[in-house]
């Protein structure tokens, strides 16, 4: 499951915790993206503090990890090139993409999308806003999962407006936050 995470919130650990338990995944490794080649406007903190962030909000967990394998990509990466790579390292594992319903709506638009879903497979799990039908690609699967309506852009813009996020994301990342006085306005 890859993301910007900037910054990780309890929506994406509430989709990943369920799908590692409802989809047949042994486990559900999250992949921070340096940057979207789809987003190119975005303007996350750096690599080094979305990665700590990612880290401490699935520290202790036996089913969720975070990867930095992503960052050791060239730019921009592209998610065929992260799985290639997961894949060459991790040979006795098999990999699946888990997405959201609003990045399947433009997955036609991802690099090498066909060849994704041909050699992996992919996982999409509901957004509200987004609805969508069930995949016609055997390789494709719409999971019936609860809907979060949290976003990164919803948490940073309340940060900015000076407004405390604790009930959002685990305490151990809004305390980064506060002590790193990431997403504030000066």
């Amino acid at each position: 499951m890859g993301g910007s995470f900037n910054p990780v919130h309890t929506g994406h650990l509430m989709v990943a915790g369920y799908l590692s338990q409802t989809a047949g995944l042994d486990e559900v490794w999250l992949s921070m993206s340096p940057a979207n080649p789809l987003k190119p406007d975005a303007h996350p903190v750096s690599d080094t503090h979305r990665l700590a962030m990612l880290r401490l909000a699935v520290k202790g967990s036996c089913r969720l990890q975070a990867i930095d394998t992503e960052l050791s990509l060239p730019r921009p990466s592209y998610t065929l090139q992260l799985l290639e790579r997961l894949q060459q390292e991790h040979p006795d594992c098999s990999f699946r993409l888990i997405i959201g319903s609003d990045n399947w709506q433009l997955f036609d638009r991802w690099h090498a999308h066909d060849i994704i879903l041909q050699r992996y497979g992919v996982i999409i799990y509901p957004r509200p806003g987004y609805e969508t039908e069930p995949p016609t690609h055997p390789n494709a699967t719409l999971a019936i999962a609860p809907t979060v309506n949290i976003s990164s852009t919803f948490i940073r813009k309340a940060i900015a407006r000076g407004i405390d996020m604790n009930y959002f994301m685990p305490d151990i990342v809004n305390k980064y936050i506060k002590e790193n006085r990431l997403y504030t306005k000066g």
